[in-house]
């Protein structure tokens, strides 16, 4: 091979933040054949630069009464999954919501425990179709890829098109001293937790800090969705409501307008008839989040994305809804369970990467998927559902989205059992099969007039209503549900009680593996 002709390589993975360090992991681990492809000269670029007041929102709860290890992730929100116990993220930080410099820390550090093959100072500049691959176009030449697997993350703010918008200054470049904005009428655009980050940081300076946009305010508490507003921004809601002239607003910003003293701001509330207002500030903010880029893909290889071009489109195997072979990995991977599940964050998307890691080597590598087997009975499906339901870390933090599948060979009475795989993945792909089961967790997410004085109903046929975390058994005949059995909820979520959950299932089993499709 001439030294100028491309590599050739199986997977190649783009991005050495958490999500490709982790695929990585996993690639290593099964001796694939891999190169990850990092454009700046360390891993976690993004952490070095946000959030910018550098506190992490991903839990780190360090004191668990549980020694099981599995159990213990529950509540690390930042481990990278990995058989090195010196490489659990308690090591780096003992704070219950760690610093950022933590978490660039513990990634560079995971890469040199467990020798990672990452090319660092290696910016990808074009990727396009080779044949039934790729050509990948980097700084330092070009690689042959069967498959491509982008975790490179949020690549670019997104700005919304707001007339004057060029005005604001983006989260990514404002002064993060909060003695900047001393006296000051600030506005802040945007409701998530940038913006909300951003204005608790200077509520003992500005004059008035107002929060808007089109959207009303999402509670985490009310969602269940870590990437919504947190508790520990509370100090603006009640400011907002003690009557400080801190704000938070539900409004159109038509347009912004400097002047030369500051801007004017023309909104139109949300829900106020249609009244309009001209605010004035000193300072404008822009915290509306971030969106993937899609300049580096040739023509013919351009991803399809959707939430307006912030993230792409993708199939239930984290595929590209229109490129064949190019996958995204990550916090680019979350289409199919937007605001729902983790997938945003490192505690979701690390369980979809070890089964991420299984679908690529059965499709390319032809390793056949792993299953556990049984038998087609009610009791012992019953222990097996509540073994894995008690134990899974994926399965709960992956809740409503990543299940376990149970597929029935009717002719042998014997069952296959495929563990975390994204629930409509299984679905699809076992829909040929009479009797498919799939096991979740559920969050309840009723509209509650109040999440914190829920009326609960602890009886077994109420089950479906229960508020906090439970188990989920839904039947499938060939690709269409037909049951689903919700068993009560636990306060130290333990399902194992004889009348509230061992006996509900195993009728749940018996009725069904004894009935045809109606």
């Amino acid at each position: 091979m001439s030294e100028a002709e491309p590599r050739s390589i199986r997977y190649l993975v783009i991005g050495a933040g958490p999500a490709g360090l982790q695929l990585s992991y996993y690639l290593q681990q099964a001796g694939s054949d891999y190169l990850t492809l990092e454009r700046h000269a360390a891993p976690g670029s993004f952490f070095r630069r946000f959030p910018r007041h550098r506190r992490l929102i991903s839990l780190n709860k360090v004191h668990v009464r549980s020694e099981d290890p599995e159990i213990r992730l529950r509540w690390d929100w930042n481990t990278l999954l990995n058989d090195d116990p010196e490489m659990l993220f308690p090591r780096f930080s003992q704070e219950y919501l760690p610093s950022a410099d933590d978490m660039v820390r513990y990634l560079a550090a995971f890469q040199q425990r467990h020798d990672l093959t990452v090319e660092y100072g290696t910016e990808v500049v074009g990727v396009e179709r080779d044949g039934t691959g790729f050509l990948v176009r980097t700084s330092r030449g070009a690689v042959r890829a069967e498959c491509v697997i982008a975790a490179t993350g949020w690549a670019a703010p997104f700005v919304p098109d707001i007339p004057g918008i060029e005005h604001a200054t983006g989260y990514e470049d404002m002064d993060v001293d909060p003695a900047a904005y001393t006296d000051q009428r600030v506005l802040v655009i945007g409701k998530g937790n940038s913006a909300f980050e951003t204005a608790h940081a200077m509520l003992g300076h500005a004059a008035m800090v107002h929060l808007a946009s089109r959207r009303p305010l999402r509670l985490t508490w009310t969602s269940k969705h870590p990437g919504d507003v947190r508790g520990q921004y509370g100090a603006i809601l009640d400011s907002y409501q003690f009557k400080t002239l801190h704000s938070v607003l539900d409004c159109t910003i038509d347009r912004i307008r400097k002047t030369g003293s500051g801007f004017e701001v023309d909104i139109t509330y949300t829900h106020a008839d249609g009244e309009t207002a001209t605010l004035e500030y000193e300072s404008v903010l822009r915290c509306t989040g971030f969106r993937m880029d899609t300049s580096i893909y040739a023509e013919g290889c351009v991803p399809p994305t959707e939430r307006d071009g912030r993230l792409p489109s993708t199939g239930p195997d984290w595929q590209s809804a229109g490129v064949e072979g190019l996958y995204f990995a990550g916090t680019l991977a979350q289409a199919h369970d937007f605001k729902r599940a983790s997938s945003a964050f490192i505690d979701g998307f690390r369980y979809n990467l070890r089964t991420l890691c299984t679908l690529l080597r059965e499709r390319y590598e032809g390793v056949p998927l792993e299953y556990g087997e049984a038998k087609a009975d009610p009791e012992e499906l019953t222990a097996l559902v509540l073994d894995r339901v008690n134990w899974s870390s994926a399965l709960w933090t992956q809740f409503e989205y990543l299940c376990d599948a149970i597929v029935v060979d009717e002719t042998t009475g014997r069952v296959k059992l495929y563990r975390d795989l994204p629930e409509d993945y299984a679905v699809q792909r076992f829909a040929d099969e009479a009797h498919l089961y799939t096991v979740t967790l559920r969050w309840g997410r009723d509209d509650y007039a109040d999440v914190f004085a829920i009326e609960r109903h602890p009886e077994p046929g109420r089950a479906r209503e229960s508020a906090f975390i439970h188990p989920v058994v839904r039947r499938h005949h060939r690709g269409r549900q037909l049951a689903e059995r919700h068993l009560l909820e636990d306060l130290l979520a333990e399902w194992r009680r004889p009348d509230r959950h061992v006996t509900p299932l195993r009728e749940f089993f018996a009725e069904q593996l004894g009935s045809e499709a109606q």
